[in-house]
């Protein structure tokens, strides 16, 4: 219908911004970050707007066939927990956008490239909240980490902030390569990858299960800061202010979270 084709353009939109983000910024300079807050805020109005529709249990769902012969597709879905977390990514990247237009100097040589990459994360993280197959989920994940290891070392005059990025990426990319593996045996035994049907018709309870859930976790527990991986968190604070309020409060850490709440059985 044409509200779940909706969900599809307002994800499609953030990448659309973020690849003209460079040109708005050559142009706008700072004010190039309150165009590309529009974006974010029209996503989040559009979620409150179906408020009533997902709290009375309704859920919308558009599916778009890609590679069907590896399970691959970019089935989106709009449930009462990716209504929250969409609330949480689209309202809070809003606010970070528009803080950047006051954050930094008019005359930032990087601001062009910043722009874009910051935009860009706020479409993938957008994109793991909604996703309901689980090798769209990993794709969105590590695009999560790309970009976020771009946005913190950001000033790569500064070696704090290049130190901080590469152990980011490390860990966080360690995470989701032991977090791939439990997603392929999770597909393996279930026959599909799937989020909604492997949560209908759970997979026999097994080791090899038990070991592919131990690897999601892994890559949650990783990507949230959570001990033993927390040690890469307060050096990511070494990014522009605006990074750390969005990425490291409001959306990237929540990734981890919202992984296991996801596929929690109801």
């Amino acid at each position: 219908t044409r509200r779940e084709a909706f969900v599809t353009l307002l994800l499609l939109a953030h990448f659309a911004a973020a690849a003209i983000a460079p040109g708005l910024a050559k142009s706008l300079h700072r004010r190039s970050f309150l165009v590309l807050a529009l974006v974010p805020s029209a996503t989040f109005v559009w979620l409150l707007a179906q408020s009533g529709t997902v709290t009375e249990g309704h859920t919308l769902v558009e599916q778009i066939r890609w590679v069907p012969q590896l399970g691959m597709d970019f089935s989106l879905r709009l449930g009462t927990l990716q209504w929250l977390l969409g609330l949480l990514v689209s309202g809070v990247g809003a606010l970070a956008l528009v803080y950047c237009a006051w954050y930094f100097k008019p005359d930032d040589p990087s601001l062009w490239r910043f722009t874009g990459v910051f935009t860009a994360f706020a479409g993938a993280m957008l994109g793991l909240v909604l996703a309901d197959n689980l090798l769209a989920l990993y794709v969105f994940w590590e695009l999560t980490t790309i970009f976020s290891f771009l946005l913190i070392g950001y000033d790569p005059e500064r070696r704090s902030a290049r130190a901080a990025a590469q152990q980011a990426l490390i860990v966080t990319t360690f995470g989701g390569l032991a977090m791939l593996i439990g997603i392929l045996m999770i597909g393996s035994l279930a026959g599909t990858y799937s989020v909604s049907e492997i949560l209908a018709a759970p997979p026999q309870t097994s080791g090899a299960l038990s070991v592919a859930v131990v690897l999601l976790l892994l890559g949650a527990i990783s990507k949230s800061a959570l001990f033993p991986f927390h040690f890469w968190l307060p050096g990511a604070m070494a990014a522009p202010t605006p990074v750390s309020a969005y990425l490291h409060s409001a959306a990237m850490v929540k990734a981890g979270i919202y992984l296991v709440a996801r596929l929690a059985p109801d």
